[in-house]
């Protein structure tokens, strides 16, 4: 009789198959719904390998560089605003899908362009779709998933968004040999495709079928999601967010006016700004061209970028584990003062002499600095800016504060090759710290923590800091400490 006990023991406790079944059905949506993230992250880090080549072939200059590098940022610029608005209008899902065609067709088109202007062009409309997932992505993840696992489900957008930067890196790598800058490009209409046809087979979320009017099929969702008697306290909450805002004066942009929504909106729009202007994506993009500054060769500085991409993949999935546990807030100071040291010591390694010692040194500080912002302050904001608006502005919000951050992502991609002509590897990194340290103080005094609150709770929890402050007169951010 003992042996029966010992394995009842051993198996440890019994899953339902209906908890079996929800989990699968989460990590389904997560798995499609992130390839938006992965496309995001290839179309961005692509440009690094192709831009040497390009720079070649189409003779450009610094400017030029710059044009081109950014014409897909102010696109996706763009895209985030019309991403915003379109996810509140057609839903999440059906927004997708649009990003998801656009993907399809940019890629395409940037693959076979016969010059600048042409190329300029097509990268603008892939930005399109590359704003338009930037928003509607996380949007989506943050609204279908429990709770409890909240803020890993919206993180892993941006370990597929850093995963999909490793995967470009690879492919410049092993492609750079053979100069093939268009397949490079091209090859993002691969997992573009497995976006689109994926999501047929994907329902929208709870809270934006509520915000129609379709109870029955927001039920039916929250029924794969959450454990049977669960559901119906879940559908009250998110009622109850609904009847609140229905007694608010109507319509998004009105909606803005009110005084703690216009403070939340402009937190957002901040923490969206710190995201990139200090200094991820000059990285990034231009990761071959720094590299090459130390003396290192276009192939081996193509090759050596994979480092990068590597570690921001496992600094990433080090935020998932962490950032459900210690925190939105305590990650990003903690990552900002690292950004700060790292940015630091790169700016001065380029004032050594150029050897293969320096080119590791500068490669390492890379990594370094990438490694915090990876695991704090891109995982931390990409969550922040999808929890803490409330629903009935909740795409349009998110769009406006996306928008800032590619118009800021637009502004250092075309001045960064500049400044680095103009003033010198060093002196544009210590700017990077600067902007560092003012951003530390920023989010020191106004990041929300929306850590373990359901959004609907988290939505009037957000309501009353900011109306105490407001009565207050400021002085403590929207911390819910």
């Amino acid at each position: 009789m003992s042996a029966p006990t010992h394995q009842a023991a051993s198996a440890g406790p019994r899953v339902s198959p209906r908890a079996r079944d929800a989990k699968r059905f989460i990590v389904g949506i997560a798995a499609i719904a992130a390839l938006g993230g992965a496309l995001f992250g290839y179309d961005t880090g692509v440009i690094s390998g192709a831009l040497p080549f390009m720079e070649d072939h189409f003779g450009l200059t610094s400017l030029g560089e710059g044009v081109i590098t950014s014409a897909l940022l102010i696109g996706a610029a763009f895209g985030s605003l019309i991403g915003g608005r379109m996810s509140d209008a057609l839903g999440r899902r059906n927004s997708l899908l649009w990003a998801g065609a656009v993907f399809i067709g940019g890629a395409m088109a940037v693959a076979v362009s016969p010059g600048v202007p042409v190329m300029t062009a097509a990268r603008f409309v892939l930005g399109l779709a590359v704003g338009s997932a930037s928003v509607i992505t996380p949007l989506y993840l943050s609204e279908i998933a429990p709770p409890h696992i909240r803020g890993r489900l919206v993180s892993f957008n941006s370990l597929m968004i850093v995963s999909g930067q490793l995967l470009a890196y690879l492919i410049n790598a092993v492609l750079a040999r053979w100069e093939a800058w268009r397949w490079m490009l091209g090859l993002a209409a691969l997992p573009a495709v497995a976006l689109f046809v994926g999501l047929f087979f994907l329902p929208d979320t709870p809270r934006w079928y509520i915000s129609k009017g379709r109870r029955d099929e927001a039920a039916r969702v929250l029924g794969r999601t959450l454990p049977a008697e669960d559901v119906p306290a879940e559908l009250a909450r998110i009622d109850q967010a609904r009847e609140l805002e229905a007694g608010a004066r109507r319509g998004g942009w009105q909606q803005l006016r009110t005084p703690w929504v216009r403070r939340l909106l402009l937190i957002g729009i901040g923490l969206a700004a710190v995201q990139q202007i200090t200094g991820v994506n000059a990285v990034v993009y231009f990761a071959p061209k720094i590299l090459a500054s130390t003396g290192l060769g276009t192939g081996a500085a193509i090759t050596a970028t994979i480092a990068v991409g590597a570690v921001s993949v496992l600094a990433t999935a080090i935020g998932m584990a962490l950032i459900d546990r210690v925190g939105r807030r305590p990650l990003l100071i903690t990552g900002l003062a690292g950004m700060t040291v790292a940015l630091a010591l790169l700016g001065a390694s380029f004032h050594l002499p150029h050897s293969a010692a320096v080119s590791a040194l500068v490669l390492g500080l890379m990594v370094l600095y990438m490694a915090f912002m990876q695991a704090t302050l891109n995982t931390g904001v990409w969550l922040l800016l999808a929890e803490m608006f409330p629903l009935k502005v909740r795409g349009l919000a998110m769009g406006a504060a996306v928008f800032v951050m590619w118009v800021v992502n637009f502004a250092v991609a075309l001045v960064f090759p500049v400044l680095l002509d103009a003033i010198g590897a060093g002196a544009t990194f210590w700017f990077f710290g600067a902007m560092c340290v003012l951003s530390l103080i920023f989010c020191k005094w106004y990041a929300p923590e929306t850590k373990g609150l359901a959004l609907e709770d988290l939505e009037h929890e957000l309501r009353k800091a900011a109306g105490a402050e407001a009565v207050g007169g400021g002085g403590g951010g929207c911390g819910l400490d």
